[in-house]
């Protein structure tokens, strides 16, 4: 009886030791070798090497640990410990896993190529498309997984395909959002990084265009959600379409005594200037000059200048005017300010 005992004990210590060995294997892979490769990988600049091993992370220990219960069923069935059935059941659930282990490694990795394309791809939101590429690798590999379990495919989509109408139904507007979304980022009206102005009055940098809304980041640093559906169908305007630079033209005023060719001459000399030194000038860019109107107290005219993007207009205008200024004192043309001259005619003295 103590001998059966004991051969019944031994026959479970071996299922446990490949378990802790294979979990043991797996923890010494992780610490040691694979480290190393990511080492040598970094070393050798292997294109992508980052993404892959991102998308392995935690993932080579599991599995070692399944191939470790995989020995450990086949060595249970072996001894008739448990019934052949049984191992074939724990076989096939330790496969899902694996194949389920295998589906989360290539979604992380498609989202990480797919977020690496957007990055490259000047205005591209990364982080909607991403998230369908992740969504789609888990919806082919669960499929994969219910065909290998012996699971018929072909109901399953037939169920989806009408559980699908009822999900449409119940999820439209979340739906809609999402291709909103899309329709956003395939038409390339906006892209992240533009500068944009609603016609609700609210502006800033576009940061993200998730599956639901787009997140629009203020000058204050205030955050503006707007769904993707309102985004779609409003009227907004894009100062990034179709490109950054933007002319930026200042309103002028100088007294009627001037000489408006001398005002000109140094208006333009100062325009030069501030477009070669200010950072968000155009260096290549000829500033001009337009005369406008004869008004009440100047004759007003417009400088011409060009920006790199909307923000730098600020800078520049401050530059532009500083500089104009002390250039105008230097020079004695007067910058007017309202005035008015009333002439009272027949004048009586009130008695």
């Amino acid at each position: 009886m103590k001998i059966m005992s004991m051969n019944q004990a031994i026959k479970w210590i071996i299922p446990i030791a490949i378990i802790l060995v294979s979990w043991l294997l797996g923890k010494i892979f992780e610490t040691l070798i694979l480290k190393r490769l990511i080492r040598i990988a970094a070393q050798a600049r292997l294109p992508g090497h980052e993404l892959i091993f991102d998308s392995l992370k935690g993932i080579p220990k599991f599995w070692f640990l399944i191939g470790g219960f995989y020995g450990a069923v086949i060595s249970l069935q072996v001894n008739n410990i448990v019934p052949e059935k049984l191992a074939n059941i724990l076989q096939s659930i330790l496969t899902a896993l694996f194949l389920f282990s295998v589906t989360v490694v290539l979604a992380r990795l498609t989202a990480s190529f797919v977020t690496l394309l957007g990055q490259k791809a000047e205005g591209v939101s990364a982080s909607l498309l991403s998230n369908l590429a992740r969504i789609t690798v888990f919806v082919f590999g669960i499929l994969m997984i219910l065909q290998t379990l012996g699971f018929s495919v072909t109901p399953i989509l037939a169920t989806l395909g009408i559980g699908g109408l009822a999900v449409a139904l119940a999820f439209q507007d979340t739906l809609s959002n999402v291709f909103s979304g899309l329709y956003l980022i395939l038409s390339k009206q906006v892209r992240t990084g533009d500068y944009v102005k609603l016609e609700t009055g609210q502006e800033g940098y576009v940061t993200d265009i998730t599956w639901r809304n787009t997140v629009i980041r203020e000058l204050p640093n205030n955050v503006v959600i707007v769904p993707n559906t309102k985004l779609a169908s409003a009227i907004f305007t894009n100062y990034h379409l179709p490109a950054k630079e933007i002319n930026l033209p200042i309103q002028v005023g100088v007294s009627y005594d001037s000489d408006l060719d001398h005002v000109e001459k140094i208006t333009l000399e100062v325009a030069k200037e501030v477009m070669q030194e200010s950072l968000g000038g155009v260096s290549d860019f000829e500033p001009f000059i337009l005369f406008q109107n004869f008004g009440e107290y100047a004759v007003n005219f417009i400088v011409l200048l060009r920006v790199n993007e909307f923000l730098e207009q600020r800078h520049v205008k401050h530059e532009f005017i500083k500089k104009l200024h002390r250039r105008y004192k230097q020079e004695g043309i007067e910058i007017p300010f309202p005035s008015r001259e009333v002439y009272v005619r027949g004048a009586r003295e009130e008695i």
